[in-house]
């Protein structure tokens, strides 16, 4: 059976490499369904030249669409919003299929992403100036926004469509065109939302496509005629990304990676508690950046707490995750599931206590799947690799605090600063919280403080490289650029030649 050759979109169309015609060879790669473990799709890899034909296509469409009215762009963001919302149980299976999560889950992710659409249509108000009369005598001032150009996107593997959805829908709302660079693991989503678009009425060019790696990636951060990148994925590459695009003049926001943390105090609900851990521990098989990886019980909170969580744990549903009642799906590749087996077998050797074993799990019908299943560690300790790195999988620790202010302290020496939970029923203690905290997304009795649209996104420390979080009032600002106007219009009364330094008067 022919497999199917994943091309990219570039000026409002499929583009499909041939031989020689791309400034090099065409090299593709595997796109695996991860419940089968089956290669279901090629997908082409770009070349540099392949990336300038997306880049140029952007700039020429940068030229006319900085000029198409707020009204007109708005009415195609609302069209866009229309066939996303129509087209959502499509999306939802592409995205499965090639990424693992089940069903509802993927739903999920494409309806957070919907509500930055949503917000993207409020552009009108959202990137409005100001505006001062008589700053000094018949002089006004004001400022407007404008677009940037040519922005670019580069998305991680483990939110296909939403992660894509925090960018695309604001850069080009307020007047930007767009190249998006997906992840090569699951790259369906970002050819169909382009179809999309272009079903919305959006001009050719203003949104285009480029598959691959590294070699397109580092294209799109030396190309002089990308004015912006945006970036989600690890830390390492988020500072390569920030460090890269910067030195050739660029705008950069690159949000790293994430070891979340869940302080449990003893006065807590825990079986709440215990509902949230597992849901946000596990949840996409942990490949979330807000995952829940670290679980600090206070006190004696753990002996009320485990017991619950692997009550729930044995009672958790592991499969294809387009299989009726699956909860969890496999992982993205074979590689990522051993890498992440052996984060398992690391901790067993330096001394953690293995509660639940996720490594034995056998998936009926599904043997060659990326699967491993919920695995639970005791007594962690900060020294230990499982606890310093992000292991990106389903792996949930524990580690134990003697007091709140010891546990607040282990979250802060922690390098990453993505998001942090705390459940407990005492209000003084969250309120404590809140304010000590140093990480950029707070959850309090909620495991996953994922913003609304209308908010921003984004860690601290070395969760954030750049000055803008994603998404919100942060992505306007990141997608804009403020120009300062001071005017004075002529009257009858000239005033004649002064040299002088300008004063206010």
């Amino acid at each position: 059976m022919a497999t199917t050759t994943i091309g990219h979109w570039i000026d409002g169309k499929v583009h499909e490499p041939t031989p020689g015609s791309d400034g090099g060879d065409i090299r593709h790669g595997d796109v695996f369904n991860p419940a089968t473990g089956e290669v279901q799709a090629k997908v082409a890899f770009a070349t540099p030249a392949v990336v300038d034909q997306a880049v140029e296509s952007a700039a020429r469409a940068a030229q006319t669409w900085r000029s198409v009215s707020l009204a007109r762009r708005t009415k195609i963001l609302f069209a866009f919003r229309q066939l996303v919302e129509k087209h959502q149980h499509e999306l939802a299976r592409l995205l499965t299929l090639e990424h693992g999560k089940v069903t509802p889950d993927a739903l999920g992710e494409v309806n957070r992403g919907l509500e930055v659409i949503e917000f993207a249509c409020g552009i009108a108000d959202l990137a409005k100036g100001e505006y001062s009369e008589n700053v000094s005598t018949e002089v006004d001032s004001y400022s407007i926004r404008q677009p940037l150009g040519v922005v670019a996107g580069i998305t991680p593997f483990n939110f296909p469509a939403m992660v894509p959805m925090w960018m695309f829908p604001i850069a080009i709302a307020c007047g930007n065109t767009f190249v998006l660079k997906p992840s090569e693991r699951d790259p369906s989503c970002a050819n169909f939302c382009a179809q999309l678009l272009t079903d919305a009425g959006l001009p050719p060019g203003v949104f285009n496509v480029v598959h691959g790696d590294k070699v397109a990636v580092d294209r799109l951060l030396e190309h002089p005629k990308v004015a912006a990148i945006s970036f989600v994925g690890s830390t390492p590459i988020a500072r390569y990304i920030y460090e890269t695009g910067t030195r050739h003049g660029k705008r950069v926001q690159a949000l790293g990676g994430a070891k979340n943390h869940m302080i449990v105090l003893p006065d807590a609900d825990m079986e709440l508690a215990a509902d949230a851990a597992v849901s946000a521990g596990y949840g996409s098989a942990g490949e979330r950046c807000m995952a829940i990886s670290v679980l600090v019980a206070v006190g004696n909170a753990a002996d009320k707490l485990l017991p619950l969580i692997r009550e729930r744990i044995a009672k958790l549903k592991v499969g294809d995750g387009l299989e009726a009642g699956a909860e969890m799906g496999p992982l993205i590749t074979k590689t990522h599931r051993d890498k992440v087996a052996g984060y398992v077998d690391r901790g067993v050797a330096e001394g953690a206590e293995l509660l639940v074993d996720g490594r034995t799990l056998v998936v009926v019908g599904r043997p060659s799947g990326f699967f491993l299943g919920p695995t639970l560690f005791d007594h962690v300790k900060p020294e230990m690799t499982i606890y310093q790195d992000e292991i990106f999988g389903p792996v949930l620790s524990v580690a134990r605090a003697a007091t709140y202010d010891e546990a607040i302290a282990l979250v802060n020496n922690n390098p990453y600063a993505n998001g942090v939970a705390l459940f407990t029923n005492d209000g003084g203690a969250a309120r404590k919280f809140q304010h000590e905290v140093e990480v950029g997304m707070v959850g309090i009795n909620v495991p996953i403080p994922v913003p609304m649209a209308y908010y921003s996104f984004g860690g601290w420390k070395a969760s954030l490289f750049g000055d803008h979080h994603i998404y919100g009032r942060d992505g306007v600002h990141f997608y804009t650029r403020t120009k300062a106007i001071t005017s004075r219009w002529p009257d009858p009364r000239h005033r004649g030649v002064d040299l002088g330094f300008p004063q206010n008067r």
